[in-house]
């Protein structure tokens, strides 16, 4: 959009200095010529940018000049990097810290790039959680984002899937994740142990330690997250199901089922599609070919066909005698 690129304009200029149209166009991916029209606009906002003729020439902004994004604090600072969720930045704690930096950055814009900031922020709305999903329990989250700033240790009891359910874990928080919704903090039993992943709304009591932590040097939460979640779709389906679909049924498809359908799917006569699809467990498979009614038909593996035509009989004969 034009109003992030004269934005980005002006803090390369601040941060680099003098640069050629070319190089500001290579930067921003766009053609000279717009280059040239987004300098125009600036100049008519306002900002003291000029341009050099000649081999050593290019645009600067006036020496001295900086964007007014003055007075911000460390809080507001990091509230920035969250300026599109309020949600969850509320829920960190950070609201209050938020809605100072967003005015402190307006009040910084020019004219033409407030009315567009102004524009977007009525238009475009983010509300991460699904539907249905009742609100966690995020009374801790907090002081757990606190420990994991401040490199501090805790002291948790957390409830978990096994038993026993309740235990108590000493951690080193590395870092927070928000994934559809639900915060998740990265944290090691033990400095230097392996990090495990753990859900902030199951932690039941929290204490937050003098003891300092860090993670480990070249620790990377971002692929740490992904080697995460591949590892948890790798052990979520353990097998396969062979099924027929019709479009309907192809249709009610998402996720990771959905993908296998693209990859694997082998059209059929009347539009149905054969395709191999990742399963959980029978009882999971059970209930998810189930919903779909008379537009899936599995073919393997047996015990799941056979448990599908059990529980058919069954429905056919109880709506038979009603």
């Amino acid at each position: 959009m034009k109003s992030s690129r004269l934005l980005s304009i002006i803090l390369l200029l601040q941060t680099r200095g003098r640069m050629t149209a070319a190089q500001l166009a290579g930067e921003l991916e766009v053609s000279v010529r717009t280059v040239y029209r987004d300098v125009e606009a600036l100049h008519a906002a306002g900002v003291p940018l000029y341009g050099d003729a000649g081999h050593s020439g290019g645009y600067r902004l006036l020496a001295g000049y900086r964007t007014r994004l003055t007075g911000l604090n460390a809080a507001e600072a990091e509230a920035l990097f969250l300026a599109g969720v309020p949600g969850p930045a509320a829920q960190l704690g950070l609201g209050q810290d938020l809605a100072a930096a967003q005015l402190k950055l307006r009040a910084a814009l020019p004219p033409e790039l407030r009315g567009q900031a102004d524009r977007m922020r009525a238009r475009f709305h983010l509300d991460a959680p699904g539907w249905y999903a009742d609100d966690d329990d995020l009374r801790f989250l907090p002081r757990v984002a606190d420990a994991v700033w401040q490199g501090r240790m805790l002291e948790v009891r957390y409830r978990r899937w096994k038993e026993p359910t309740d235990v108590e874990r000493r951690l080193a928080p590395y870092g927070l994740v928000l994934k559809a919704g639900r915060w998740y903090v990265v944290a090691a039993a033990d400095p230097g142990a392996e990090p495990r992943t753990y859900r902030v709304d199951q932690i039941l009591e929290l204490t937050v330690l003098e003891e300092e932590c860090s993670p480990p040097e070249g620790f990377d939460l971002a692929a740490h997250w992904r080697r995460h979640q591949e590892d948890f779709h790798a052990r979520l389906h353990r097998g396969a199901a062979v099924v027929r679909l019709s479009p309907r049924g192809a249709a009610g498809l998402d996720g990771a089922a959905a993908r296998a359908l693209a990859a694997t799917g082998a059209a059929e006569p009347g539009g149905w599609i054969r395709a191999t699809l990742p399963i959980e467990s029978l009882d999971h498979a059970h209930r998810t070919f189930l919903a779909l009614g008379v537009d899936a038909e599995v073919l393997a593996p047996p015990e799941l066909r056979a448990r599908l035509a059990g529980t058919s009989r069954a429905l056919a004969a109880r709506y038979a005698g009603s």
